[in-house]
C-alpha cells in the first residue's frame, strides 16, 4: 500500500519556537496547552521549542499553579523588526507626507527617522535613504505638531478612562484650565485635536492637542459614551457654534450634493428648490474659496451677511481674471 503524500507545508523547529515566542509576547503566561493549541502541536513539542528558545538566550520563565504557563524574564532580547523593502519606502513616505520636517536630521522625528533607516539591512535601507535624501518636502503651514509628552500622556488618560487637568491656551492666547473626561485623540487634516466632556462648562468640547500645555492625570474615573464614533463626532462638533451664521440653498438633490460636503460645513436638509446647507463659520473667505467653489452645482446664499460678502468678492475676483 502506497502512503500519500502529506500537503501540509514543513516548518522547522526553530520557525515554530518563534512563533511560540510570538505567543508570549503578546500572552505573557500562556500555558503550554494554549500554545499547542494556535500552533497544531503537541504540548511536548512546545517544551522542545521553549527550551530552543532558552538556549538561544531568551529567558522563558515557568511559573506553576493553577494560572502558571510561560513568560519572557526580565532582559528579554525581542527579534529585531524586520521590513521588507515596500514596507519601509511606505514609511519613510508617510513619515514626510504627515511631518515633511523629517527632511531635517536634527528634527525630533527626522533624528529618529535616521535611526529607524539606519537599523534596517543594507539592502532594504538603501533605498529608503536614497528616498529621504532625494525627496523634497514643502511645510504645510496648516499643520500643527503638538508636544509628544503631552500627547502621549492624553492617550493614557483615554485608554486608563481617567480624568484629566488640563491647561490650554486658546486661538486668542487665553489662558485656561479645567478637569475633562478625555473621550478620544483624533487626527484630522493635520492638526490633533482631544474629544472630550469639560466639566467646567459641562458639555462636549474639542480642543486642539497643540494647544494643551500640560496634562495633569487625577484618581478619578469616567465611562465614554457608549456609542461614541470619534471622528464623526469631531466633524460635526467642528460644524457647529461658530459666531457667523450660514445659510446655502443648492440647486441640486441631496442625494447629489451629499459627496461635496463636510460635516464641518452644517446640516443638509431637503429644501422646495433643491437642497439647503445651514452651519457656521468662523472664516467666510475660507468657506467660500475651498468649500463653495469647487461644488459643481449652483447655489444662492441666503443667509450670513459674511458668507455673502466673501462670496461676492470671490466672484468679482474671478470675473476680473477674464474681463477684457
Amino acid at each position: 500500500m502506497t502512503r500519500g503524500i502529506d500537503s501540509t507545508p514543513y516548518v522547522s523547529p526553530t520557525a515554530r519556537a518563534l512563533q511560540a515566542l510570538e505567543i508570549l509576547q503578546s500572552r505573557p503566561g500562556t500555558c503550554a496547552d494554549e500554545i499547542a493549541g494556535r500552533l497544531g502541536v503537541t504540548q511536548r513539542a512546545v517544551r522542545r521549542y521553549v527550551a530552543i528558545l532558552r538556549e538561544a538566550g531568551v529567558p522563558i520563565e515557568s511559573v506553576r499553579g493553577r494560572y502558571g504557563g510561560y513568560r519572557l524574564g526580565r532582559g528579554a532580547r525581542l527579534p529585531p523588526v524586520v521590513f521588507t523593502e515596500d514596507e519601509a519606502l511606505g514609511l519613510v513616505m508617510a513619515v514626510l507626507e504627515s511631518h515633511p520636517e523629517a527632511i531635517d536630521r536634527d528634527e525630533l522625528v527626522g533624528s529618529a527617522l535616521t535611526k529607524v533607516i539606519r537599523a534596517l539591512p543594507e539592502s532594504v535601507g538603501r533605498e529608503a535613504a536614497t528616498l529621504r535624501d532625494y525627496a523634497a518636502a514643502a511645510t504645510d503651514r496648516r499643520a500643527a505638531h503638538p508636544d509628544p509628552a503631552v500627547t502621549s500622556a492624553l492617550v493614557r488618560a483615554v485608554a486608563s478612562r481617567r480624568r484629566a487637568r488640563i491647561r490650554y491656551k486658546s486661538a486668542h492666547g487665553r489662558d485656561q484650565e479645567t478637569e475633562v473626561d478625555p473621550w478620544a485623540v483624533v487626527v484630522r487634516h493635520g492638526h490633533w485635536y482631544l474629544i472630550c466632556h469639560s466639566h467646567h462648562v459641562d458639555a462636549l468640547r474639542t480642543y486642539r492637542i497643540d494647544r494643551i500645555q500640560s496634562v495633569e492625570a487625577t484618581s478619578r474615573s469616567f465611562s465614554p459614551p457608549g456609542d461614541l464614533d470619534p471622528v464623526a463626532l469631531l466633524e460635526t462638533h467642528l460644524g457647529q457654534g461658530w459666531g457667523l451664521p450660514t445659510r446655502v440653498v443648492f440647486e441640486a438633490s441631496p442625494a447629489e450634493l451629499a459627496p461635496w460636503i463636510r460635516p464641518p460645513m452644517g446640516r443638509l436638509d431637503a429644501h422646495p428648490n433643491g437642497c439647503v446647507l445651514t452651519g457656521s463659520t468662523s472664516n467666510p473667505a475660507m468657506y467660500a474659496q475651498e468649500w463653495l467653489a469647487p461644488i459643481p452645482f449652483a447655489f444662492r446664499v441666503e443667509g450670513g451677511d459674511e458668507l455673502r460678502a466673501a462670496v461676492a468678492a470671490l466672484a468679482a475676483r474671478c470675473a476680473a481674471a477674464v474681463d477684457g
